[in-house]
């Protein structure tokens, strides 16, 4: 077996790039496996990629497509030295040191690993809301809610999180309709209190969303109602969908802390998981704030985290 490497970085999105630039530049000369272009979890660039414009990442004062923002992210980390390996991690080892990473049927040794494989949003499935995602269709209305400045918008969900989505947006949106596929919410009761206080809030009960409507951006959706099977059609521009995330951690599973909800435990302030000399940041740790600004932030983190950690020990 080849010396082990000095730390391979576990997906590349925003938190797993800045990690790579961190360590880079710390001469720790660091492998990113990228994940694959045919994947949806873990596709190089992570939920950037599926985005157009992003305006709130800070230093760009006119915008920036997300996928132009990755290929930065990813070309400074080339530049400091950073190596890429665009495949998908099968299995990991972290039973002993160094840990084991396995990859096309080969595996790779690393004294300290980060984990930044991300989360995803959860979807309808459907074609249209696919081919239309970035073009009216969104999963992040932080993210997005600014471009829809006086039009009619449409949330997804009845949790806590689609109920702050909803509030959120009727800062910009002439209208806010509310689907939820059953009569009661599950969010919390503060959130329900809140949402149906304001005047902007619409709600679609028993409903679910048959299709979108839409060629080159959203144009409206298809309803159709629970009870009857009756289909409707609802005259939005703006769709959001927000039925949940869930963190690409199946791989860690056994070996890594996890929350109830899958996201990775990581201790105080820290990166430090419950495997010394493993490394967690980014979405995959964070299902409060879920930004691209954050997700880097965390990156740096734990790089930092890893350099600390590697120096201690005895080589």
């Amino acid at each position: 077996m080849s010396e082990p490497r000095e730390v391979v970085i576990i997906g590349s999105g925003p938190a797993g790039l800045t990690a790579a630039v961190y360590a880079a530049r710390a001469n720790l000369h660091p492998l990113v496996i990228e994940g694959e272009p045919s994947s949806t979890s873990d596709q190089p660039g992570g939920q950037l990629m599926l985005t157009t414009e992003v305006e709130n990442y800070p230093g760009f004062v006119d915008g920036i497509m997300g996928p132009d923002l990755m290929h930065a992210f990813r070309a400074q980390a080339a530049r400091f030295g950073a190596e890429f390996l665009t495949h998908k991690v099968s299995e990991v080892d972290f039973s002993g040191t160094p840990h084991k990473i396995v990859v096309n049927n080969e595996e790779i040794s690393a004294r300290a690993v980060i984990v930044a494989t991300g989360a995803r949003a959860l979807t309808l499935g459907l074609e249209n809301e696919r081919r239309l995602m970035g073009h009216g269709v969104s999963t992040c209305a932080t993210c997005d809610g600014f471009f829809f400045r006086g039009h009619h918008i449409a949330v997804v969900g009845g949790g806590d999180s689609a109920l702050e989505e909803a509030n959120f947006l009727t800062k910009f949106g002439e209208t806010v309709t509310l689907i939820h596929r059953r009569k009661e919410l599950r969010a919390s009761k503060i959130m329900q209190d809140r949402a149906f206080a304001n005047p902007k809030i619409d709600f679609r009960w028993d409903s679910t969303v048959e299709d979108v409507l839409g060629d080159t951006s959203v144009q409206g959706l298809v309803l159709k109602d629970v009870n009857t099977g009756e289909t409707s059609t609802l005259d939005v521009s703006g769709v959001f969908v927000a039925i949940g995330h869930v963190p690409n951690t199946d791989l860690f599973k056994g070996w890594l802390d996890m929350e109830d909800n899958g996201y990775l435990i990581t201790k105080g302030r820290s990166t430090y998981t419950n495997i010394d000399g493993v490394f967690a940041c980014g979405d995959v740790q964070d299902h409060t704030y879920r930004q691209a600004v954050t997700a880097a932030g965390s990156g740096c983190s734990a790089a930092i985290d890893a350099e600390r950690w590697l120096e201690a020990q005895p080589h």
